[in-house]
């Protein structure tokens, strides 16, 4: 149904719907299965916009798009700041490319606590990439969701996959301690690491080693090669001082360099591997059913936040809850009971 939907649009209703201003719901969805980048870019706009008609709207495209989607390989990719996740990401995406497969990277930038903003400039530092017509690129900013993902990225999956993207890379903000909610939206997680093991192995959070399926130690050419060696070795020791994956998985430790685009070719591989090896087991579609599970519960948390948040009472009420909090006349989880007793007796 997907090919044949893909092939029934002619090039001039094809240019119809890109140049229209406002496009209804069968348009975007015809646009996606078409696998048009424009309509697909227009459509996670629409999925990240706070307005409840884009929400609306969005949550039926989503669902139209669903029977379509779950085909990829979804990977995350992650790593410390300056480990070259972009130059990385590039390189194998080219890889995958030439290799007969399409793929679409959701990069996510850091919000400014500060301004609110975000650069979105990893078109620019993936410019081969992104004038490659097997690939879709698309910044995002993280906005206040924790994870290093934004809060849409799990429902711009789904679009990708609807548009053909067979491969799905999530490139996050960067290691931090609640990094970890990539690891609840992909099939194989990937740690960029940099030469040079000692105090940087230290300072990696454990959740996040226990989490990877593939360590590589990017930069490993010139005269870091031999630093990219060591850390191999010491990264692959102490892996073993974890406990072994449900999947059965072994989690690997390799060198690369990205800006050479060596080691690429055996990193993809195992990718590869790891699914052949987890869909084998059953693991693969079992560990998915428990993703949309836990997102499940996630948007009830952001639905519930959003509500509590937006009603009147709770406005007008919570700026005199919080300065009493603050000047300890009342305890902070006195002042939540009473403000949760307003909003669930305005419910």
């Amino acid at each position: 149904m997907k090919k044949n939907i893909r092939h029934s649009i002619n090039p001039a209703a094809r240019q119809h719907i890109r140049q229209r201003k406002t496009l209804t719901v069968e348009a975007y969805v015809q646009g996606i299965l078409e696998g048009d980048r424009l309509v697909l870019s227009r459509a996670i706009t629409l999925i990240e916009s706070t307005r409840s008609d884009h929400r609306d709207m969005a949550q039926e495209i989503i669902a139209a798009c669903l029977p379509h989607a779950g085909t990829s390989v979804r990977v995350g990719v992650t790593g410390t700041p300056g480990v070259g996740k972009s130059t990385f990401i590039e390189a194998l995406g080219k890889h995958v490319t030439d290799a007969g497969h399409r793929i679409a990277v959701l990069a996510i930038d850091p919000t400014s606590q500060v301004t609110r903003g975000s650069i979105l400039g990893d078109k620019t530092r993936m410019s081969a990439l992104a004038t490659n017509d097997r690939a879709f690129i698309r910044p995002s900013p993280a906005g206040d969701s924790l994870g290093g993902v934004a809060r849409k990225t799990r429902e711009a999956i789904v679009l990708c996959e609807a548009a053909g993207h067979d491969v799905v890379l999530v490139e996050t903000v960067g290691v931090g301690q609640s990094e970890t909610a990539v690891h609840s939206m992909v099939d194989f997680f990937l740690l960029l690491l940099l030469p040079g093991a000692g105090d940087e192995l230290q300072g990696i959070k454990r959740g996040i080693v226990e989490m990877a399926d593939l360590i590589a130690v990017n930069k490993a050419d010139k005269d870091k090669l031999k630093a990219a060696q060591q850390a191999r070795r010491a990264y692959k020791n102490a892996l073993h001082l974890y406990p072994p994956k449900s999947s059965g998985w072994i989690p690997q430790v390799l060198t690369c360099s990205a800006l050479e685009a060596r080691g690429i070719t055996e990193i993809w591989q195992t990718i590869e591997d790891h699914k052949t090896q987890v869909q084998d087991s059953d693991f693969w579609l079992e560990n998915r059913r428990r993703q949309a599970t836990f997102w499940l519960y996630e948007a009830i948390k952001n639905d519930l936040s959003n509500s509590f948040f937006s009603n009147k009472k709770i406005k007008n009420t919570l700026s005199r809850i919080e300065t009493d909090v603050a000047a300890g006349r009342l305890s902070p989880f006195k002042g939540a009971e009473e403000l949760m007793r307003l909003f669930l007796n305005e419910k």
